[in-house]
């Protein structure tokens, strides 16, 4: 029962949201080159993206602004941690991410998991919106490729933080289920903004999230 009949239940593969066919693979940067690819998505309200995913460890990404660029510079030069440290923006939509969340790794904010979330305007028929989201793994901070500029790096295997941010969430109870779209990606492999090559199995996971009513 353990072993078969659970990861069976588990691997629901429901009705999917409507917003998921009309989501682009990819997401841009604001000058409009292609970004990181968006391979997870969440299915719930705003209350309950937040509660789930500081349930399973993640932080909400700090604004961009001269402070938080203060900080995670001095976080990364002198090797202190910076759990909140904000992301660059990408867009989806037309407009930036409404959250990003962090996990960082090591003691400083060089190395992280790191996912956005962008609000789809469609709902299902529980009246409930997808978050769709972008998951990659910083694994450095150097010159981008294409600008020059300091940023991090990510790692081209963008589906094993994918299923990080999944595994994330499966111990807080705030999972009812996991349901897999295949061939959501037609392209498998690319290049985002900073130059940076990613590759995917082409799968999207979707966690439909415990929902609570709001007092």
């Amino acid at each position: 029962m353990a072993y078969i009949i659970v990861p069976l239940v588990w691997l629901g593969y429901e009705v999917r949201h409507p917003a998921i066919d009309e989501t682009p693979g990819i997401t841009t940067t604001s000058d409009d080159h292609p970004g990181d690819p968006i391979n997870v998505a969440l299915i719930g309200s705003e209350a309950d993206v937040r509660r789930a995913m500081l349930a399973a460890g993640w932080f909400p990404a700090d604004p961009l602004g001269i402070k938080s660029d203060l900080e995670i510079a001095a976080g990364t030069v002198l090797e202190r941690p910076y759990d909140t440290a904000p992301v660059s923006n990408l867009y989806l939509w037309g407009r930036k991410e409404d959250l990003a969340f962090e996990q960082p790794v090591g003691g400083d904010p060089r190395q992280r998991h790191h996912v956005r979330f962008w609000k789809s305007a469609k709902l299902d028929s529980n009246a409930q919106p997808a978050w769709m989201g972008s998951a990659s793994y910083d694994k450095k901070v150097g010159l981008s490729h294409t600008t020059g500029q300091i940023t991090h790096h990510i790692s081209a295997d963008v589906d094993t933080e994918r299923d990080h941010v999944i595994e994330s969430l499966k111990p807080t109870g705030e999972l009812v289920s996991v349901q897999v779209v295949d061939s959501f990606h037609k392209i498998l492999e690319g290049r985002n903004g900073g130059g940076d090559a990613w590759h995917t199995d082409g799968r999207l996971f979707t966690g439909i999230l415990k929902q609570v009513a709001s007092q």
